[in-house]
């Protein structure tokens, strides 16, 4: 079975009030038997266009990711996400190769 991400792209407009979201997310995830491979960190623009803060969870499966995404406890946190920030959340399956 392939696992499942999230691929998070987002701009944050105001760190210390999304600090609260960071933190139920997490929350959410871990619920779901998810972990962050990357979490913001250095980057460097090499070709098109990106935004700020990159994001990149695993999950058992793609399944698995899309049920922690649409869960009651990722929609409570995703609601102290918004007002501070704006991107693009990609559930995807791996590569089974």
């Amino acid at each position: 079975m392939s696992k499942g991400y999230w691929i998070g792209h987002i701009d944050v407009h105001d760190l210390e009030s999304y600090r609260p979201y960071m933190a139920a997310a997490q929350a959410a995830i871990e619920a779901h038997g998810g972990r962050y491979l990357v979490r913001g960190g250095k980057n460097e623009l090499v070709e098109g266009a990106a935004r700020s803060r990159h994001v990149v969870v695993e999950f058992d499966s793609y399944e698995t990711a899309l049920a922690a995404y649409r869960s009651d406890q990722y929609q409570a946190a995703k609601s102290m996400r918004t007002p501070y920030s704006e991107g693009d959340i990609l559930v995807i399956e791996g590569y089974g190769g």
